[in-house]
């Protein structure tokens, strides 16, 4: 007994001092390292219209690439400091994971088993999607529920593959998944007939569409969306210096559409005597020195990119989608920020 008693307390003495370890390990400092390379690194989607697409030049725009803009603006004072780095769903995870770049902002689902088991952290929610099916009007389908014995395009990897059994099985309706893992070999699949119906995120269906142009007339989006999809911002677990800054780069856009601040109008508020817009534009409390920042981080964002309505305008609006859930919360929406203070 004396034996093992020993024993365990060497194991805990172990586990002290492993504790220990860890404690006096350094801090990460992501926002360090963004400054001395003057350049901040996001992961986005690869030519995802209206999430993160880039011209001829190269030069991306897009709902994430906002994201990734406000968080440069805070950062660096310059929303146009920013390398994009195109992620494939296999690898995106990997590239935060290794520090290839410093956050992602493309179409990733907030999940427990993400945060849980990668050692990730989902900063925000710029859009909440959910799971939807797309079919050619010529199969005559108005419904996800008349899908029984369909083929159905689907990626792996990815949250949709596992809703899409789901689904079918709940439904009691067979299913024949055509599994790709390119984008655009399930997309050229899709136009050719190879399988019936194609499942992705609603949002990255319309974004399809409307990249189709004249074409995309002949798809249809069925109503039944089958999951909850909340699309965020994404950074390691550990500099929570970072995490704050990412967090509150979208809160102060939404922030910002709440009162009314526009990139245009703002500096018609810079006077404002309202306690909330002081705060939120710096001219009371030192909310940005607690993160590192200067106190006008939020103004920079708002100059540069926008607030929130702003940049759903620019990005989403063009491709037909609705606000829908992603208005404010004083409009029946989900988007709502805790307050400055």
């Amino acid at each position: 007994m004396q034996h093992l008693a020993g024993r365990a307390a060497l194991a805990l003495l172990g586990l002290a001092a492993s504790a220990m370890a860890a404690l006096a390990q350094p801090a990460p400092d992501t926002i360090g390292a963004i400054r001395a390379r003057g350049q901040l690194v996001c992961g986005v989607s690869i030519n995802a219209v209206g999430f993160a697409l880039p011209d001829a030049r190269g030069n991306y725009t897009g709902l994430d690439v906002d994201t990734c803009r406000a968080v440069a603006a805070a950062i660096l004072g310059d929303a146009g400091k920013v390398k994009f780095v195109p992620t494939t769903s296999q690898v995106r995870f990997t590239a935060l994971q290794s520090g290839e770049v410093d956050m992602l902002a493309r179409n990733t689902t907030w999940t427990l088993g993400r945060e849980a088991q990668l050692g990730l952290a989902f900063a925000s929610v710029n859009f909440y999607d959910g799971q939807g099916f797309m079919v050619k009007q010529s199969l005559g389908v108005k419904s996800a529920k008349e899908l029984d014995g369909a083929t159905v395009c689907v990626q792996p990897g990815t949250t949709t593959e596992l809703n899409l059994a789901d689904f079918f099985r709940a439904n009691r309706m067979r299913l024949t998944p055509v599994v790709i893992e390119q984008p655009e070999e399930i997309r050229q699949a899709f136009r050719s007939g190879r399988c019936d119906a194609y499942t992705n995120d609603a949002s990255s269906l319309a974004s399809f569409r409307a990249a189709e142009g004249r074409e995309g007339e002949q798809y249809l989006l069925l109503p039944e969306i089958i999951s909850k999809e909340p699309l965020g911002a994404v950074v390691r677990k550990g500099d929570w210096r970072f995490f704050d800054v990412v967090r509150w780069s979208h809160f102060a856009m939404v922030t910002a559409e709440e009162h009314g601040i526009t990139s245009r109008n703002i500096d018609g508020f810079m006077a404002s005597t309202n306690p909330d817009i002081q705060r939120l534009l710096g001219k009371s409390g030192d909310f940005g020195k607690a993160m590192g920042l200067e106190n006008d981080w939020a103004v920079k964002i708002i100059r540069q990119v926008g607030n929130f309505g702003e940049i759903w305008e620019r990005n989403i609006t063009p491709m037909g989608v609705p606000r829908g859930i992603n208005e404010l919360w004083t409009r029946g929406g989900l988007q709502y920020a805790p307050p400055i203070r």
